[in-house]
């Protein structure tokens, strides 16, 4: 089975992917920015100084390759609905078509203008309006993109209650997933400075907390997404749409395993009072934290294919 398109598809389960993981990332840090790093790190102005120039560089680029890849994603769905090269499908009409009559054509132009005025928000950071502007945007940036999915096809209160669980799904995994950037960048710095374990304590209780919160309504918002696409458990098994959620589910399994780790082990470590043990334990989380990351770029590649996929539900009677 050729679950990552490498026979057919293969850019276009590539292009949602990037773009999932680079919008997941520019909204977790602002996130991070807002509900871990500015409580924690307002009374460090030493270290928020730096940290804060590296997550504008993460948040920019993440923005970046959100917008494009973003327009090669309409690129790439005009060619295959007007079965087009790429300058046909834009001198034929064909893009113009999908821009204006399609209903992912209309969200995509909601969410350019979202990243544009990101764009502005993260220009003016300094002033808090901004701040919290940008924030909202990028909250709207990543939750709009279940209108660009399964959830928007689903008919009638059904279809209601599959956006809304799709919203907090996409928004929980970006705060959880896209805030581990900023996290990792936060971590690195500290293995390098001794006496900064008590700042370190405060971020990572925070983010933990954060975490907590994300865990709790993604699996909440997946149950109720797997209820709508799979349907039952014969019908996740036999598919090759459930057999592909199962390894998401598998490797979001792992995730949580290093996570409780993180928390469990050595989150109290960095507590203790001998220097060497808070070092040591700032070593593990980042390591873990590094580790968490490539797990989550891989479940947005995972989410890449599902997209493309006939869900379990419509193939099982």
């Amino acid at each position: 089975m050729d679950w990552f398109g490498a026979a057919d598809g293969g850019p276009m389960v590539a292009t949602r992917a990037i773009h999932f993981a680079a919008t997941a990332i520019v909204t977790g840090t602002l996130v991070f920015q807002a509900v871990v790093a500015n409580p924690a790190l307002r009374s460090q102005e030493a270290a928020a100084k730096p940290f804060r120039t590296q997550t504008r560089y993460v948040a920019w680029i993440s923005l970046a390759v959100a917008v494009i890849s973003g327009l090669a994603w309409v690129l790439l769905l005009t060619m295959s609905l007007s079965d087009e090269s790429l300058g046909e499908a834009i001198t034929s009409g064909a893009l113009r078509d999908v821009l204006n009559l399609t209903q992912f054509g209309s969200v995509s132009q909601i969410r350019l203008a979202l990243a544009i005025l990101l764009a502005f928000c993260l220009a003016f950071e300094r002033s808090a309006f901004w701040r919290w502007l940008g924030l909202g945007a990028a909250v709207g940036l990543i939750a709009s993109i279940a209108w660009t999915g399964h959830a928007a096809s689903t008919p009638h209160k059904l279809g209601y209650l599959h956006l809304g669980a799709d919203v907090l799904h996409l928004t929980a995994a970006a705060a959880w997933i896209g805030g581990l950037v900023p996290l990792a960048l936060l971590l690195g710095a500290g293995k390098h400075h001794q006496g900064r374990a008590g700042l370190e304590l405060d971020v990572v209780r925070r983010f933990s907390a954060l975490g907590i919160a994300s865990v709790a309504t993604l699996i909440l918002s997946g149950i109720i997404n797997a209820w709508i696409l799979v349907g039952s458990f014969h019908a996740l098994v036999i598919t090759g749409y459930g057999q592909l959620l199962m390894l998401k589910l598998a490797v979001f399994a792992a995730m949580l395993a290093f996570a409780a780790i993180n928390r469990l082990s050595l989150m109290p470590r960095l507590a203790l009072p001998s220097a060497d043990t808070q070092q040591d334990a700032l070593r593990g989380l980042s390591r873990n934290t590094l580790i968490e990351i490539g797990f989550g770029l891989f479940l947005f590649a995972v989410v890449g294919v599902l997209g493309t996929l006939h869900p379990a539900a419509h193939l099982v009677q």
